[in-house]
């Protein structure tokens, strides 16, 4: 999944696969022929991780493999929220069909990552990202979401709160509940609401 694939509150898979050959799976490059000729396509020299010029970086790993060991690939595995890092609006989207992301895209894995992900993307949560606790801002429209300034929003462990947002599928019912929660007056609702158009 690539960054541009994340919506508000979903994706859209463009059926794009990942050669996923990392040194922890051990993986037997000659059980799967059609794989290795298709990375030998690229070049066996190319590939070959020895650090010579025209190589990748000097590592133990065999030429097909990723550079890295992805200590944490099993991550993927897991329900997770995923979204872009450079957005335009509050793009989160729940992932639980174990997909892969690039690196347009960031994951965050919790028990209650229905509840986070429906957060997020509220307006309530936007507007505060992008007019407080954003740093980084992208010409007029553009803001990047990164860990630094996501760990700094404060959102709600009331178990109530959790269970009623994991089981609204109405946005404007999630928006509800969630200015509720964080007890907005109308006046602050309206301006919200009013400076996301």
């Amino acid at each position: 999944m690539r960054g541009r694939d994340i919506k508000r509150y979903s994706y859209e898979f463009a059926d794009l696969y990942l050669i996923t050959t990392f040194p922890s799976l051990k993986i037997d490059i000659e059980q799967y022929p059609a794989v290795k000729q298709h990375l030998l396509s690229f070049g066996y020299d190319r590939l070959k991780q020895t650090g010579d010029k025209g190589s990748r970086k000097k590592t133990n790993n065999k030429w097909f493999e990723t550079q890295d060991s992805i200590s944490y690939w099993e991550d993927f595995y897991k329900q997770k929220v995923v979204y872009p890092e450079t957005t335009q609006g509050a793009y989160f989207a729940f992932d639980d069909k174990q997909m892969f992301i690039d690196k347009t895209c960031f994951m965050l894995i919790s028990k209650h990552a229905i509840y986070i992900q429906k957060t997020l993307s509220s307006k309530l949560f936007e507007f505060a990202y992008k007019c407080i606790f954003s740093s980084i801002e992208l010409g007029t429209n553009g803001y990047q979401y990164n860990k630094h300034a996501l760990v700094k929003l404060p959102i709600s462990s009331n178990n109530k709160a959790i269970i009623t947002i994991e089981n609204l599928s109405d946005d404007l019912k999630i928006n509800q509940v969630i200015y509720n929660l964080y007890e907005l007056t109308n006046e602050e609702i309206q301006f919200i609401e009013n400076r996301q158009g």
